[in-house]
């Protein structure tokens, strides 16, 4: 082995060893231009799927609401009646866990009497901002 033979082996050796500052910057790049265009459209899907998931999970406590009704003869009182009551006729949990929060962490409203004269009681979630009324995300969700 002649000392040509050494000093090729090392040049490639630390040719293969990282990337370049530059190699870097360029991945950098390319990473922050592809966020920029998939970030947004992923950002957006949040808000409807938080919408799906109240309005699944005001259909799961329209069931459970259904079933009190038919056991005992009436709606319940409050939401909170599903999992423990003393109703003639209870023949509950109504609910296998407590009574879940919408998605944005706030209590489901609930009324056993409606003021829609079709519906035997009203079930909706204020949205984002935990208050009646609004637009976009923080639009009212209301159970038909």
């Amino acid at each position: 082995m002649t000392l040509k033979d050494i000093k090729i082996g090392r040049s490639a050796i630390s040719r293969l060893r990282g990337f370049t500052l530059i190699e870097l910057l360029i991945v950098i790049v390319i990473l922050g231009l592809l966020l920029s265009l998939v970030a947004p459209t992923m950002f957006s899907k949040v808000g409807s799927s938080q919408r799906k998931t109240a309005a699944a999970q005001m259909q799961m406590l329209s069931t459970a609401l259904d079933t009190y009704r038919l056991d005992t003869g009436t709606f319940p009182s409050t939401l909170a009646d599903l999992r423990v009551g003393d109703a003639p006729g209870w023949d509950g949990p109504y609910l296998p866990r407590e009574v879940p929060l919408d998605p944005w962490g706030n209590p489901y409203v609930y009324s056993a009497e409606s003021k829609n004269s079709g519906q035997p009681y009203s079930l909706l979630s204020y949205g984002k901002d935990g208050r009646a009324g609004g637009d976009g995300d923080a639009a009212d969700i209301v159970f038909q």
